[in-house]
């Protein structure tokens, strides 16, 4: 019988792509999600039966157990940008990642890939970085042979970073950013893939990597960029960020009264981490480690990025045709 692997959040932006090699590579694919029901789209990832999405819950330990029975590997990828709430930092990326490797030791499972973030720091003043930090080492507490990878900022054409930013330069002339001078190394969201299933498939050696684009670049730097794919000239705002967490706090307060109707732009959790640079670490394992030779932002963002330009799939044949006329 096929072996089997259980991905958490395995319908979620970087889940489903391990999902997808996953299956390519003949594995069954348990994909543990909060809604099952909305998670039908990785079914075709496979052959009929191989992709199944299922409940879970990962703050309940008969959940977790529940959805990791009979799994030869783990896939650990959920995180979250909620500081309150029941499913917050502390929550989902501590004490979750915590359950899932627990659970993992007591079941006997192969293998577990832990999926956490470039900046991760128990000392940090971001919420989320530190428990990203303490996800970490309560993994290897559990399960000393995890592998834990480490992204910089994730592009690929679900991303909430590039789209999100190309959505808001469709409107107006300003394009508000705060730190605009930290430096970032996206990295493309299939090459964190790969190092995933690597680690799934016992390619990889334990221990922590750190995965980062070959393009280093300040924040603001990576929006003109974005912008001059788009095709739109727009002023970049670098905000300080001492206006930065005065707007994050008023979009929280907004969101507050509103039953979380409005989601504001940027929360003061998002102002601290972007106070810090999050690129690779000198001497740090990486993609070189694991023979993997990561994508560039150029090849991929022209292909999910044409969305925000003023003709949207047509200004390619418009542009063409202006050349023509020349």
């Amino acid at each position: 019988m096929s072996k089997l692997v259980t991905i958490y959040g395995g319908s979620g932006f970087i889940g489903r792509y391990i999902a997808r090699r996953m299956a390519k590579e003949g594995w069954r694919v348990r994909v543990a999600v909060r809604r099952p029901e909305l998670a039908g789209f990785v079914r075709p990832y496979g052959v009929v039966g191989q992709v199944e999405p299922i409940f879970c819950n990962i703050r309940d330990d008969a959940s977790v157990c529940a959805a990791m029975h009979g799994s030869d590997a783990v896939v650990n990828c959920v995180g979250t940008f909620d500081a309150k709430g029941k499913n917050n930092f502390d929550a989902v990326q501590h004490e979750g990642a915590e359950r899932i490797a627990r659970i993992a030791a007591e079941q006997g499972v192969s293998r577990l890939v832990h999926i956490s973030a470039l900046g991760a720091d128990a000392e940090s003043e971001s919420g989320y970085a530190r428990s990203k930090a303490e996800g970490e080492a309560a993994v290897l507490s559990h399960f000393p042979g995890a592998v834990i990878l480490r992204p910089s900022v994730v592009f690929g054409p679900e991303d909430e970073f590039f789209n999100r930013f190309g959505a808001m330069a469709r409107f107006g002339w300003v394009l508000p950013v705060v730190g605009g001078e930290t430096r970032f190394q996206p990295v493309y969201v299939d090459d964190v893939a790969r190092a995933a299933v690597m680690g799934a498939l016992g390619q990889a050696e334990p221990g922590v990597y750190e995965l980062g684009g070959p393009h280093v670049a300040t924040f603001r730097e990576l929006m003109e960029d974005m912008l001059e794919i788009i095709r739109r000239k727009r002023l970049i705002f670098n905000m300080p960020f001492w206006l930065g967490g005065l707007v994050a706090w008023l979009g929280e307060l907004a969101s507050i009264l509103t039953v979380g109707l409005i989601n504001p732009p940027v929360t003061r959790d998002q102002v601290r981490q972007l106070r810090a640079d999050n690129v690779v670490s000198e001497g740090a394992k990486g993609f070189a480690a694991l023979g993997i030779q990561p994508t560039a932002m150029e090849a991929e963002l022209p292909e999910y990025l044409w969305a925000y330009r003023p003709s949207g799939q047509y200004a390619a044949i418009k542009e063409s045709a202006r050349n023509q006329r020349a």
